[in-house]
């Protein structure tokens, strides 16, 4: 079992013995450090390189999107995964653009902390479903001038389709290959056509298209 290393930032001591407690229960991740404020934060991520770094929007001295910021500057292999009580979009777009790859609202960490860390730490991106809206919702409205990652998803081929899904749900390009039974090189094919046909660009795109499409409601069941 692969190890994900992950550390911690939060300004609530009671935030961060909960978190703890719940990844205690994951055997896969272990937990290298914590941080109560923004500076020591970006100290500790970029010392330390975790797989994935869990961080508050709110702390002293140094906000959760000016972390995601200079975390993607000093040390950017790091994985940003952004635990937070904000459902605004004022703070979630922010964040994605700054390189977060996930956003979960405390209130889901019970239930999705750990699969949020497992998808983010596979190459993958995660949206708590309750806030999927907000991120794709400048998008539905006509976003980027000439983009059509709004496109009828029925132009897409049945494994298209399927190597998309699978991609917004967080899975990693390995991941996809052995439940397709197909080789990566394959999957990143499907991924790049149904990408260009639907004119998505990042990943952190695939992920709104397929909230706006209903594809995230899937996990709740997983």
């Amino acid at each position: 079992m692969t190890q994900i290393r992950v550390t911690l930032a939060d300004d609530h001591p009671v935030v961060l013995a909960g978190i703890k407690a719940l990844l205690q229960e994951a055997p896969e991740i272990t937990l290298i450090g914590e941080a109560t404020t923004g500076s020591a934060a970006l100290e500790m991520i970029c010392d330390r390189q975790p797989d994935v770094a869990v961080i508050d929007i709110s702390m002293p001295d140094l906000n959760g999107i000016d972390l995601a910021s200079k975390v993607g500057t000093a040390c950017p292999s790091v994985k940003l995964l952004a635990l937070t009580v904000h459902e605004d979009r004022a703070y979630i777009q922010p964040l994605l653009k700054a390189g977060a790859r996930g956003y979960l609202l405390k209130r889901s960490a019970a239930e999705d902390l750990v699969r949020a860390i497992r998808a983010i730490a596979s190459g993958g991106t995660y949206l708590d479903p309750a806030i999927a809206d907000r991120a794709i919702s400048d998008a539905a409205r006509g976003g980027r001038s000439g983009s059509t990652q709004l496109s009828n998803p029925e132009s897409l081929s049945q494994r298209e389709d399927e190597v998309l899904r699978l991609t917004a749900q967080g899975y990693s390009n390995k991941e996809i290959a052995a439940r397709l039974d197909v080789s990566i090189k394959t999957v990143e094919t499907y991924k790049t056509r149904a990408a260009e046909k639907l004119g998505l660009r990042t990943r952190a795109d695939i992920v709104r298209y397929g909230a706006s499409h209903g594809w995230l409601a899937d996990l709740e069941g997983h």
